[in-house]
């Protein structure tokens, strides 16, 4: 029986791929009580993918003490085949796995960097360094990490086992769905036969071959390209600097692009940007990738290959985010091309906004309707992350004409003078995306709260993250500076009737409630965007809610907008 279900064909495909691999962790297969019970299982929520998205999503409902199912179709994490996948890891998705328990298994792991440098033949003609820069230096998290995919998958299974609440199942294919008024049901085989499960709601983290589009009848907006690029994964004697390094044309590659990072393990990926018309099959042939590294680092180099896979990149984005009970999410909602870690970090955005959601939805904390404020806010960091990647893929491969003769001029003029280099783009790095359009953001809303460092009241280090913790689920309300009776009696009213901990933020002098924090840099009123006497309602996942300066009937408006608790509110 488990010999015929592993040898069904699972929903990725690669295609073409050669080198010694990865050597991924193993999961047991658990024969799911349902077969023998003979009647479907009911769960509040099914998660269908155990990618990265899937499992960020679980983790953090496993952290807020939500119960649910994720099912995968394979036994392991990463994908057999093509295992290294995504590797650059933002400070924003940092931050979310710091909260997660995580980070420093990452941290441990992956390689630091924060410095790239893009070069058109031998010229350098564009760098930074995040590490300069404001919106990055303060977090206790850096810039970016780089780490294999599949080894963030492992530790968030690790995680999920040590918290629980998260029935993991692996070797378990979703084969078909159907929605109504009362909930979902999903049709599950197995290497120990076939059962169905009911779902209050379902995430769908399955990729981007996902069925449910299909199922539930969505809409996508789509555009194909015909930029073909080719990756290797390699370990050599020859280490370059560990930066990111870009050649927009590289002479060593018939002056097309290549990336250059390292990774965990000593491993470096190196994408390689083929013709139009290039043969996937002869392009990955360990002898022909063996030649391009050559060209690149020298004959002389030894070069252990551990991967490499062809890829052409598309770009689609589905209409609506949410249908019905499902939930689209990672790369079942958007596809992106690579540039910029625009793909992996924003799937781990998905999970960290719609699972806190769905928790307190759950609990009875808040209106059905907060569900529907997961579209409006992702579907608006989708469509923005489309924008921008498609745009450097322009640049990339730019159509004859005024395309071309832009990127021409920008690289002309880039090599000479400092303000033209901020026309070259080769990947604008993914950044915590602001909601600009959602209905439970209120005035000074929808900006993300970097993870900044404060002071308990005892005088030891805190950290955003740990008052988020702190808040367990709950809205976090940060009050900065003095506060008159009047105000504290009505936060404590406030905080009696509604899911809400207010926390004094003071810089110096006295602090006037039990629950308070000192911030003598300024660096958390900074990251709240406030400035002066001032309130920031941050929501559990580290995101602003709104923003005031008194503590009157706005800040109660704001309560029940951000946790959509209005009349009339629809599921």
């Amino acid at each position: 029986m488990f010999e015929r279900y592993a040898d069904t064909t699972f929903a990725n495909g690669y295609e073409f791929t050669q080198g010694s691999g990865y050597v991924l962790p193993e999961y047991p297969f658990v024969e799911p009580p349902e077969i023998k019970a003979g009647t479907p299982g009911h769960h509040p929520i099914v998660i269908v993918g155990g990618g990265i998205t899937g499992l960020t999503a679980a983790c953090c409902l496993a952290r807020l003490g939500v119960s649910a199912v994720l099912l995968d179709e394979d036994n392991t994490v990463g994908v057999k085949g093509a295992s290294s996948r995504g590797i650059v890891y933002t400070q924003k998705s940092l931050e979310i796995f710091q909260r997660l328990g995580v980070y420093e298994a990452i941290a441990a792991k992956g390689t630091r960097w924060s410095v790239g440098r893009t070069f058109a033949g031998s010229d350098e003609v564009y760098s930074f360094d995040m590490r300069k820069q404001s919106g990055f230096n303060l977090s206790s998290q850096p810039p970016f990490i780089n780490i294999q995919q599949f080894y963030i998958e492992a530790f968030l299974v690790d995680r999920i086992r040590e918290v629980g609440h998260v029935d993991l199942r692996w070797c378990n294919r979703v084969t078909a769905f159907s929605q109504d008024e009362q909930g979902a049901l999903l049709s599950v085989t197995t290497p120990a036969g076939d059962y169905q499960l009911r779902a209050d709601y379902v995430i769908d983290a399955t990729g981007s071959r996902t069925p449910f589009r299909g199922w539930v009848g969505a809409s996508v907006t789509a555009k194909k390209g015909d930029d073909r690029w080719c990756i290797a994964d390699v370990r050599f004697t020859k280490h370059p600097p560990v930066e990111r390094h870009t050649w927009i044309e590289a002479p060593f590659n018939d002056n097309r692009a290549v990336w250059q990072h390292l990774m965990a393990d000593d491993v470096w990926r190196i994408d390689y940007q083929m013709a139009p018309d290039a043969d996937p099959a002869y392009v990955s042939r360990e002898d022909v990738v063996r030649e391009r590294l050559a060209r690149q680092f020298g004959p002389d180099t030894e070069v252990d290959i551990v991967w490499v896979g062809p890829y052409a990149y598309r770009s689609e984005c589905i209409d609506q985010m949410r249908h019905g009970r499902v939930f689209f999410m990672g790369d079942s909602a958007k596809v992106v091309s690579p540039f910029g870690a625009r793909g992996g970090n924003t799937g781990i955005a998905d999970a960290d906004n719609l699972s806190w959601k769905l928790a307190a939805v759950l609990r009875g904390r808040a209106g059905p309707a907060l569900l529907d404020s997961y579209h409006e806010e992702r579907h608006e960091a989708a469509t923005q992350n489309v924008l921008v990647t498609n745009r450097t893929a322009r640049f990339l491969r730019p159509a004859d004409g005024v395309e071309r003769l832009f990127r021409t001029a920008a690289i002309s003029l880039a090599k000479q003078y400092l303000f033209a280099r901020q026309l070259v783009n080769t990947g604008r790095m993914a950044v915590a995306n602001p909601y600009t359009r959602s209905r439970v953001c209120a005035q000074g809303g929808g900006q993300s709260v970097q993870n900044v460092s404060f002071q308990w009241a005892d005088g030891n280090a805190g950290t955003v993250n740990d008052l988020v913790q702190w808040a367990a689920g709950d809205l976090l309300l940060l009050v900065f500076g003095d506060l008159s009776a009047a105000a504290r009696e009505r936060l404590r009213a406030l905080a009696a009737s509604a899911p809400v901990r207010a926390v004094q933020v003071v810089s110096d002098g006295r602090a006037h409630c039990r629950e308070h924090v000192r911030d003598p840099q300024g660096h958390l009123q900074g990251a709240c965007h406030v400035f002066g006497h001032a309130w920031a309602l941050v929501r559990p996942d580290a995101y602003v809610a709104a923003t005031g300066e008194s503590i009157d009937a706005g800040l109660i408006n704001a309560v029940s907008a951000s946790l959509a608790l209005t009349e009339g509110a629809q599921a």
